[in-house]
């Protein structure tokens, strides 16, 4: 049997033991696995160092270097990260609708997990421990398949979970890590409906769209992140400077960086070129529309390709535009319904954004890298859901539930 079938099988009987633990004893292994990680913390640098190494080696970008990146910081923060996960509440047996029918039966939805969760994602080791411990609040199973770039990470993190789980309640075999990171043991994957209840890609456009379109066990789609920013016609100068800076600059690398820059045309005359100079001071790569460079020549002609493009660097897009509704037709032709904002002192024009762009979360005077599910109060996140079907938006506790019916009678039957 394969390294794919054998874990996934693996996964699938512990689902079953996992539907009858408490929610004491959920938070029990949730703890176990925060020490366990500070505990191995430098078994976890160092494997974490040979990630880094070979990324350097190979030429990677500084935005993916960032993403594998794990410091003492980033594992405090993690292990942090795990323990308010313990604090939120456990959905699994929520009831959601109750009705008590005429002829006595008596029918309550109630939350169940998902069952056996299958992560295929890229680069960040920080996803594996996300991933196995949200699946484990809810009582589901999950089989993970990182890439080779942080493979040494993710088995370093995965061993740490394992030592944790055997002093648990809960089943060692819950959390399972492909090791192998070969195309076939994804494609495997993508088609291990017998073992796998859904599967969730996280990682660039081109993984997503694989998965979406290889695979035959259902997908919850995690979108790409090509986020908008328009500043309208009443932005305050500052505001709009500093929100901009923020949400390209503070993590370039990842989904809800801003990067596509929408400028009303009487506000970007009189602040534009400011706002453009300051990002090339920070080593910005501008790609603009003819009306900016008019102003702003330094910036490089974009293409019909720059609209769409998702730089997950330091770069952005630059376009002019005549009102709020051209930005919001703009960014509903190009964007990828993820994060995008307005920045606005026009209340009309502010409403105006927030009901007509169709994308997960819409900010009014706020930076996009907000879109994280520890920002919404969610501990942490599966992912950002940009379908519409199931999840949307940051994926919590909640979206790793599905739901059944439990029906209660005293003899009745259907005539």
């Amino acid at each position: 049997m394969s390294e794919v079938k054998n874990k996934g099988k693996l996964a699938k009987e512990a689902s079953y033991l996992l539907t009858g633990v408490t929610t004491e004893e959920k938070n029990n292994a949730l703890l176990l696995i925060a020490d366990k990680v500070l505990e191995n913390k430098a078994t976890i640098l160092e494997a974490n160092k040979k990630d880094l190494e070979n990324g350097k080696k190979e030429e990677l970008s500084e935005a993916v270097i960032d993403r594998i990146l794990l410091d003492e910081q980033r594992l405090n923060d993690m292990a942090e990260g795990i323990k308010a996960l313990t604090e939120l509440h456990d959905p699994i047996g929520d009831v959601l609708e109750e009705v008590d029918q005429a002829n006595g039966l008596k029918i309550e939805k109630v939350r169940v997990p998902l069952g056996v969760v299958s992560m295929i994602y890229e680069a960040r080791p920080n996803v594996t421990l996300d991933a196995a411990t949200l699946c484990l609040k809810t009582g589901n199973a999950v089989v993970l398949r990182g890439s080779s770039a942080a493979t040494h990470s993710n088995i370093a993190i995965v061993q740490a979970i394992h030592e944790a789980l055997e002093k648990s309640a809960l089943p060692v075999d819950a959390v399972q890590l492909i090791e192998d990171t070969s195309r076939e043991t994804a494609q495997e994957l993508f088609q291990l409906n017998e073992y796998l209840d859904v599967l969730i890609p996280r990682g660039s456009e081109k993984l997503i769209e694989t998965v979406v379109a290889e695979a035959t066990v259902p997908v919850i789609a995690t979108g790409a992140g090509n986020c908008h920013i328009y500043v309208d016609e009443s932005a305050d100068q500052d505001q709009a400077q500093e929100i901009i800076l923020n949400a390209k600059l503070q993590r370039p690398g990842v989904c809800n960086a801003v990067e596509t820059v929408l400028f009303h045309e009487e506000w970007f005359d009189e602040y534009g070129s400011d706002v453009l100079e300051r990002l090339l001071n920070f080593d910005v790569e501008l790609f603009a529309d003819e009306k900016a460079r008019e102003f702003f020549p330094e910036a490089d002609e974009a293409t019909e390709e720059d609209w769409y493009k998702e730089y997950l660097d330091l770069a952005l897009s630059v376009k002019v535009v005549s009102d709020c509704q051209e930005a919001i037709e703009h960014i509903n032709k190009y964007g990828t319904h993820h994060s995008d904002a307005i920045i606005t002192e026009d209340e009309t024009n502010a409403q105006l954004f927030l009901q007509n762009v169709d994308s997960t979360s819409v900010y009014h005077n706020a930076s996009t890298r907000f879109t994280d599910g520890s920002e919404f109060g969610y501990g942490a996140e599966i992912g950002i859901s940009t379908q519409k079907l199931h999840a949307r938006g940051p994926m919590g506790l909640n979206a790793l539930t599905s739901s059944k019916f439990i029906i209660k009678g005293n003899g009745q039957i259907r005539e």
